[in-house]
């Protein structure tokens, strides 16, 4: 962990924090830290602070925090994505959360089996966890918003002006002739990003048409298809090397 991330109702009034279960022990396997010793934490959904170490025991530790008084701004990446297999979604979870999205939203598509909406993994007691050690492993405070839509149409149609309004929409298609840089040169401060990943077979006919109709435009970064897991990855390090993130881990908008 490079952040100890805290959920608000964790901090007393008097400004402490007993921690227990993993980060407890990393704070004391990994970090050994001791009384007076002060470490990175931060509030999930708001400031980054640092904690001073006031007492120890076995498994656990108190800390006494301070908070900035800004809240880092989310990130400028909205993620639509057709769910793949669920071992890779949940893979998954722990890398979208470190990359920097703001808002996660799992739909439908043809090439997706029904079945992999009865998953666990789409559970928030599944996924919460994942996207906080993400968080903690980037240094960010800033939970990504989850949706699922096992509709892919009324999605497109009727939800996604009202989650996503006013983002450039890009739809990551081997068959594009467009790359992620050519279609974000020079964007504006505060410019937001809307990108869809479809399933490992790619998006059908239908579903490419209703995207290009709705707004968005087709980028590659190649003729190879991509695992899902590797396509995210990848798509997002070029968006947001694209939109130029600030060199102190914050965004410019």
């Amino acid at each position: 962990m490079n952040l100890i991330l805290l959920d608000a109702g964790e901090v007393r009034d008097a400004g402490e924090a007993t921690l227990s279960g993993p980060r407890a022990r990393h704070l004391l396997s990994v970090l050994h830290v001791r009384h007076g010793q002060t470490v990175r934490i931060g509030i999930v959904d708001g400031p980054f602070g640092s904690g001073t170490v006031t007492s120890t025991s076995t498994d656990a530790v108190t800390l006494r925090c301070v908070f900035d008084a800004e809240i880092p701004a989310p990130p400028p990446v909205d993620l639509l994505l057709a769910l793949p297999r669920p071992k890779v979604m949940r893979r998954l979870w722990a890398q979208l959360a470190a990359l920097g999205v703001r808002r996660i939203i799992v739909t439908n598509a043809e090439r997706v089996e029904r079945n992999y909406f009865d998953t666990h993994v789409l559970s928030p007691e599944c996924y919460r966890p994942l996207l906080v050690e993400g968080l903690q492993q980037a240094r960010d405070t800033r939970l990504p918003l989850v949706s699922i839509h096992r509709q892919f149409k009324p999605l497109v149609e009727d939800d996604l002006d009202g989650m996503c309004g006013g983002a450039v929409r890009l739809l990551a298609d081997p068959g594009g002739r467009t790359s992620i840089t050519e279609a974000l040169r020079s964007p504006r401060n505060g410019t937001r990003v809307l990108l869809a990943v479809g399933p490992e077979g790619g998006w059908n006919d239908f579903e490419r048409q209703l995207l290009q109709a709705r707004g968005f435009r087709s980028v590659s970064m190649g003729s190879r298809t991509l695992r899902s897991d590797t396509a995210c990855v990848a798509l997002l390090t070029l968006v947001q090397s694209a939109l130029g993130r600030v060199s102190d881990g914050t965004y410019a908008v």
